[in-house]
């Protein structure tokens, strides 16, 4: 197996591991994960209230920025890109692990059908159960296809080291503002990041690599580096 599908084989069966054991921990309403959402909740939630500029900030960045519908708009732009450079499967491939992660996210909040943070004067409000928080988990499947992308296409590494900032700062910024503003808990946020690392590391080890070069890059296959072992 060649060692970059193996990688990612291993990275999404120890992540589905963690969300699946997180998923048991909240359904079973374990006390300590559930005094840790609370206090910490709690604890932004004052803040969220006494802060009124900065929380409306984070309106900002979680209603447009990070807001899912960006990211999934984001997404079918890369795959118009990719269809123009006749990647018509890799195209079908960022669609189909949207989607994907579109109805998990929607499954598992009906599944588990976890409440939503309750406050007596909330400063925003959320549709939906709780459990996995969608933000987090479309901006993780967002970003995560876009690395993953770049990296097949033979991207510069600056560009690609500049993008991860971009999406390790989106990550964990979006999860921050469902927690600041009130509508989710922390494990809610965690479990949103889990499953949908998880669904890109399971979507790349499945995808079917091509040894078609890309454009430019004729000295590498497509899928690997000069680094990689043969």
């Amino acid at each position: 197996m060649h060692v970059s599908r193996l990688r990612a084989v291993t990275s999404a069966a120890v992540l589905t591991v963690l969300f699946v054991v997180l998923l048991v921990l909240v359904v079973a309403r374990w006390g300590p994960l559930e005094d840790a959402d609370g206090d910490i909740a709690e604890a932004l939630h004052r803040t969220a209230v006494t802060h009124h500029g900065w929380t409306e900030a984070n309106k900002v960045l979680t209603d447009w920025v990070w807001d899912p519908w960006t990211m999934r708009i984001g997404l079918a732009l890369l795959a118009g890109w990719l269809l123009g450079r006749k990647e018509r499967l890799l195209a079908l491939w960022v669609v189909a692990v949207s989607a994907v992660g579109t109805a998990l996210q929607q499954g598992v909040k009906a599944a588990v059908g976890r409440e939503r943070p309750e406050w007596r004067n909330p400063v925003d409000s959320a549709h939906y159960a709780a459990f996995p928080s969608g933000h987090a988990l479309t901006t993780t499947v967002a970003f995560g296809l876009l690395l993953w992308v770049m990296a097949l296409c033979g991207a510069r590494r600056v560009w690609l080291r500049a993008a991860a900032l971009v999406a390790a700062v989106s990550v964990a910024g979006v999860g921050f503002t469902r927690v600041y503003l009130g509508v989710h808990w922390p494990s809610d946020v965690l479990g949103g990041w889990l499953l949908g690392a998880a669904l890109v590391c399971a979507a790349a080890a499945v995808y079917p690599y091509s040894r078609r070069v890309p454009p430019g890059r004729q000295d590498e296959p497509v899928g690997e580096s000069p680094d990689t072992p043969r």
